[in-house]
C-alpha cells in the first residue's frame, strides 16, 4: 500500500493515523468519563485525569502528521459523487473535527496552566502556556468542557454519515479510509 494519498483511497499513513485518532479519542473521552467512579482526590481519578490529559495532547502533537498527510496529496473521489450540500457537509465536518483536535488540547493545557498544575507528557513536563490565574481556569475549563460536549455529537454524526455511505448510499467513502486487504 502507498504511504500517500491518491485518487481512489487514502494512504497508509492517512489511513494509519485516522484511526489511532480514533482510539485515542476513545481513550480520552473514557478516561475522563470513568474518573467519575472514584472519588474526588483518589489516586484512580487523578490517574484517570493525568491518562485524558496525555492522551489529548498526543491528540494535538499527532494531528500536525495528519493534517500534512491529509492535505499534501490527492483526495480520494467519492464515486458514485455525492450531491453537492454533502459535499460541503463534509467539509465542514472534516473542518470541526480537525479544529477539535487542535482546540480541545490547546483549552486543556491552558486550563492546567492558569490552574497551576504540572502539564504532563509520558514522564515530561510540558512548560505553562499562561500564568496562574484560577478564575481563568474555570472560565477556560468551562469552555473546555462544553466543546467536548459537543465533541461527542461530532464524531457520532461523521460515523453516522460514514455508515448513511456504506448502507444507504453504497458508496466508496469507508473503503476509501479502510486498510487494504491482502
Amino acid at each position: 500500500m502507498n504511504w500517500k494519498n491518491t485518487t481512489e483511497r487514502y494512504g497508509s499513513l492517512t489511513i494509519g493515523i485516522h484511526w489511532l485518532m480514533l482510539l485515542l479519542f476513545v481513550a480520552v473521552y473514557a478516561f475522563i468519563e470513568l474518573r467519575e467512579l472514584y472519588p474526588k482526590g483518589s489516586d484512580p481519578r487523578e490517574a484517570m485525569k493525568t491518562w485524558h490529559f496525555m492522551l489529548g495532547m498526543l491528540v494535538f502533537v499527532l494531528v500536525w502528521p495528519r493534517l500534512v498527510a491529509r492535505f499534501s496529496g490527492s483526495t480520494p473521489v467519492i464515486r458514485p459523487e455525492p450531491a453537492g450540500w454533502m459535499q460541503l457537509a463534509a467539509k465542514l465536518g472534516h473542518l470541526a473535527l480537525y479544529a477539535l483536535m487542535v482546540v480541545m488540547p490547546l483549552l486543556g493545557w491552558l486550563t492546567l496552566s492558569a490552574s497551576g498544575k504540572p502539564i504532563p507528557f509520558f514522564g515530561l513536563e510540558l512548560p505553562a502556556l499562561i500564568g496562574e490565574n484560577k478564575d481563568l481556569a474555570k472560565q477556560i475549563k468551562e469552555v473546555h468542557e462544553t466543546i467536548g460536549t459537543l465533541g461527542y455529537y461530532l464524531i457520532g454524526l461523521h460515523v453516522l454519515a460514514a455508515l448513511y455511505h456504506q448502507h444507504i448510499k453504497h458508496d466508496n467513502t469507508i473503503a476509501r479510509m479502510l486498510p487494504l486487504r491482502k
